[in-house]
């Protein structure tokens, strides 16, 4: 007669014999298994909370105490409470508003050419190509390229005297342009900047969300008669709808944090400001310089709070953009 090995059930206590009276040492360890049970759940967990914590939630939290108070850096232990006084200081500056405007303009001629051609580059991607984990990796490379490296290479490329982008546009009739100290061409240098070295790794994300739509609704619209464009725009755009608010998400949040870009695209004291009429500084730099050059730390957090703010309010109007294009969707 065959026979079966009973198992314990995941919530039920460890056999102690029904009717039985239990001793001491078996309810002990009945009660230790039912805390076990309950326990191990939030000890696994623990550890991301303690980081997050840690690294995420006691930094924020301090940055909003330190923005509340008058901290200098020469005096980190002393601290003074001052209300809203930083916040309605940054807010008064022209200055803040001149990076506000500067940030979200270069982040707008950057991510939105980015984001184009990342999503050409994925659909050339997709089609069955000789060595294709090698033109993966090829457009992959930057992305692996430090901003360092990638700013100190194309702040040679962008040069007034000598740079290698006047010297082709001579051939072309185009006189020495002075690219760092324009209003409009500064703003371009960096985006080129930052569009060569994002435009891969984004590629690679619609080329994996695209690579996950099903081969059937090519098929079908192949069968009526629709042409790869027509595939492209009916099938493709829609399935990858969600992936393109992600990296829509992303690079916004990415556009608010440019510092290395534009600190080195002229470096010294003029990179460090934004240009000379900081026809390019960016939030990040105008809070580089109030809290690392000038040392007023209190004006500096209020500037780290008010990019979160900013974030918070494109992610709501991103959410918003989203659920309305889903409902036209259905």
């Amino acid at each position: 007669m065959a026979t079966t090995t009973p198992t314990r059930g995941a919530h039920t206590p460890p056999p102690g014999g029904s009717g039985a009276t239990p001793n001491a040492p078996s309810a002990w360890r009945t009660r230790l298994w039912r805390f076990d049970d309950k326990a191990s759940p939030y000890a696994y967990i623990a550890p991301f909370f303690l980081i997050f914590g840690a690294f995420g939630l006691y930094p924020l939290l301090y940055t909003g105490w330190i923005a509340l108070h008058r901290v200098e850096m020469t005096g980190l232990d002393q601290s003074e409470w001052v209300g809203w006084d930083n916040f309605a200081k940054i807010l008064q500056d022209s200055e803040f508003w001149t990076a506000v405007t500067n940030t979200f303009v270069i982040g707008v001629i950057s991510t939105v050419p980015q984001l184009l051609v990342a999503l050409g580059l994925a659909h050339l991607l997709n089609y069955k190509l000789r060595a294709s984990t090698f033109w993966r990796t090829v457009i992959l490379t930057p992305y692996a390229t430090s901003v360092a490296t990638a700013a100190l290479v194309f702040a040679l490329v962008f040069r007034a005297d000598g740079g290698l982008l006047n010297w082709v546009l001579h051939f072309v009739g185009i006189g020495n342009t002075e690219w760092g100290d324009g209003e409009w061409t500064s703003k371009i240098a960096i985006s080129v900047i930052v569009i060569w070295r994002w435009t891969g790794y984004n590629a690679l994300i619609y080329l994996a969300a695209m690579q996950a739509v099903p081969t059937d609704l090519y098929e079908a619209a192949s069968i009526d008669g629709a042409t790869r464009w027509q595939q492209f725009r009916k099938v493709t755009i829609p399935s990858l709808r969600p992936t393109i608010l992600f990296t829509i998400v992303i690079s916004t949040i990415g556009s608010m944090q440019l510092f290395g870009e534009p600190l080195l695209l002229q470096g010294g004291t003029i990179g460090a400001v934004g240009g000379s009429e900081h026809q390019y500084e960016t939030l990040s730099i105008y809070l580089f310089n109030y809290g690392w050059k000038l040392g007023h730390l209190g004006p500096a957090a209020a500037v780290a709070w008010a990019m979160l703010v900013l974030l918070l309010l494109i992610a709501l109007i991103n959410w918003i953009v989203g659920r309305f294009v889903r409902k036209s969707a259905a």
